[in-house]
């Protein structure tokens, strides 16, 4: 498994590198009116990625956050059970004790 995904790492970076070296023209962002920055197209997109994907992460924090507390709380609540359905195992494999017997 581990040669798949090292055969597709590099595939993948080879695609990239080539789409990096076909776009290195320089181009023109407009932000607002009268703002211009000029670089060029790969660099631009390269950026916009990260930013996408930094985001992404970022929206995602409060869902994992409330995952990884609920399965903490799922976890906790399955050590109780388990502990109880021992101890009831255990006291039913103990033989019942006899009662005290009454001298008449």
């Amino acid at each position: 498994m581990k040669i798949i995904s090292r055969i597709i790492s590099i595939v993948l970076f080879i695609v990239f590198f080539g789409f990096a070296l076909q776009n290195k023209e320089i181009v023109d962002l407009q932000f607002f009116p009268g703002s211009t920055m000029a670089g060029p197209l790969v660099l631009f997109l390269l950026g916009f990625f990260l930013f996408g994907a930094i985001l992404g992460v970022l929206a995602m924090t409060p869902s994992v956050f409330r995952h990884r507390r609920n399965a903490s709380k799922t976890q906790k609540a399955l050590t109780t059970i388990q502990k109880e359905q021992e101890a009831q195992r255990l006291a039913q494999s103990q033989a019942p004790q006899p009662d005290s017997i009454k001298n008449i």
